[in-house]
């Protein structure tokens, strides 16, 4: 059975709003397609997204709303502090658990258009940091849609689509400026239904959780990783997905690796710092005695001052590594 691409999912984050600005304004106006987009935001600031991309090109934009059909030749921007997703035909708006730390999050949209429309979505994934959008152009590309990644060398930030490139068998890398041309012409192309994913049980699960329903990680085929959750604490469990492993805790916040190794990151450098903070009170505390004519507790204070010092090493070895990571990622987009 053949079918038309007629559902668009696109995820960015930063330097994506440049990105879907050169995306849409390259969009014919009347494209018989629904569009649906996240950008990672703050989830305590208004989103101007709608409006900014309702100027950006033809097809109107609008703030999405929960339970509304979705509806062709629109544009669906994700709200504040809420996932988006398209289950039976109707967009919807969840507070489920975060995923690599956001909500809304790319993946889940991604997943939930695969399970709903399969050969007939297409994913974008554009300009951001770490790489959030590969797991979910993954189930879009093994529900047969069409995967769609922004040249790296166009991004302003090009972690998310390095990432999607090197997980995912993308069908197109085109800079932002080209894929509103592509979205035209795939529109008008028929692709071939082969039938559900191979993943079927997973995606549902996964859609359900980003959902809300009473669904948790132990109930799927997930094992246990021995990490702990960096949003809530508790127990990892790995989802087996090649080329690249993911992780979930019980209630359902999920990891990819690269985040995950970001967020133990900053915990252990919020954990240095509070244990700098502690050494220096107890030198201080120790030079105070010594100084009141109790001698012994200046090995104490100096030992403090010796642990202190360790300490700050360690926060800038820290700060190092970070920064030959991310210059790393900028040599190999050069």
């Amino acid at each position: 059975m053949a079918k038309k691409v007629d559902v668009v999912v696109i995820g960015a984050s930063a330097g994506g709003v440049e990105a879907l600005q050169a995306v849409v304004s390259r969009l014919p106006a009347g494209l018989p397609v629904a569009l649906l987009v996240v950008l990672h935001m703050p989830r305590s600031a208004p989103s101007a997204l709608a409006r900014i991309l309702d100027r950006a090109g033809p097809p109107p934009a609008q703030a999405a709303v929960d339970g509304e059909r979705l509806r062709r030749r629109r544009i669906y921007v994700a709200a504040v502090d809420h996932h988006l997703l398209v289950i039976d035909g109707r967009v919807r708006l969840s507070r489920g658990p975060t995923e690599n730390g956001h909500r809304p999050a790319v993946d889940p949209l991604f997943r939930s258009a695969a399970r709903a429309y399969g050969p007939s979505v297409a994913g974008v994934v554009l300009s951001g940091s770490r790489d959030d959008g590969a797991a979910g152009l993954l189930a879009v590309k093994r529900a047969d849609g069409t995967a769609i990644v922004q040249d790296p060398a166009d991004a302003l930030h090009p972690s998310m689509p390095l990432a999607a490139l090197e997980r995912v068998a993308v069908d197109h890398v085109v800079p932002a400026a080209k894929i509103g041309d592509l979205l035209a012409e795939l529109v008008g192309t028929e692709v071939d239904d082969d039938g559900p994913s191979p993943d079927t049980d997973l995606l549902d699960a996964e859609v359900a959780m980003a959902n809300r329903a009473p669904l948790t990680t132990d109930e799927t085929d997930a094992v246990p990783a021995g990490y702990g959750c960096p949003q809530c604490g508790g127990a990892l469990y790995e989802i087996d997905e090649a080329p690249v492993p993911r992780y979930r805790c019980r209630v359902g916040h999920a990891w990819s690796p690269d985040s995950l190794l970001d967020e133990q990151a900053i915990a252990t450098e919020s954990a240095l710092w509070m244990a700098l903070r502690a050494l220096e009170e107890k030198s201080s505390l120790g030079r105070r005695m010594a100084a009141s004519g109790a001698e012994r507790y200046r090995v104490v204070a100096d030992d403090a001052e010796h642990a202190a010092q360790l300490i700050r090493d360690l926060i800038a070895r820290i700060g190092d590594a970070a920064a030959a990571s991310a210059e790393a990622g900028r040599r190999a987009v050069a």
